[in-house]
């Protein structure tokens, strides 16, 4: 089998009642889909030979996706906004990870109760000519791991 590219993927974010997508749009990183389990270490009395090790509470890791500013960005600190006023306001956000002619699909990850946690406007310099770049943190609850269709 061939391993799945990492540069060809989209990013779907729909709040919660909402009918169509927040924002579907290519970003031109993503990173942070990653789940841990804490364990527990216990010591049983007399067995110095051996550990016994519990599983406990998984953890899940912040999204970050970065993009250049264009209009569409607007939605995304509206997002920000609405979810300050709102806190208990959530939404789903899918990545989905296409094979390499960019129509088929490999992977979808669906995290769930996402909230915004840092939005962060692009660097300005007159010197450089470089795009603006914007940068989002999303904190999940969960997250699961589809094949592709």
């Amino acid at each position: 089998m061939r391993p799945f590219t990492a540069f060809n993927f989209a990013v779907e974010i729909v709040p919660d009642g909402a009918s169509a997508p927040l924002v579907s749009a290519a970003f031109s990183d993503c990173d942070g889909i990653e789940m841990a389990m804490d364990v527990k270490t216990i010591r049983e009395g007399g067995s110095n030979d051996r550990q016994i090790r519990l599983a406990g509470p998984a953890t899940f890791g912040q999204l970050t996706l970065k993009r250049g500013m264009s209009e569409d960005s607007f939605e995304l600190w509206r997002w920000m906004s609405d979810s300050l006023a709102n806190p208990g306001k959530r939404a789903q956000a899918t990545v989905v990870l296409f094979a390499s002619d960019g129509a088929s699909e490999r992977a979808r990850v669906v995290l769930q109760r996402c909230l915004p946690v840092k939005l962060k406007a692009p660097s300005f310099s007159a010197k450089d000519g470089a795009v603006a770049v914007e940068e989002l943190q999303i904190a999940y609850e969960s997250f699961t791991l589809q094949p592709g269709r």
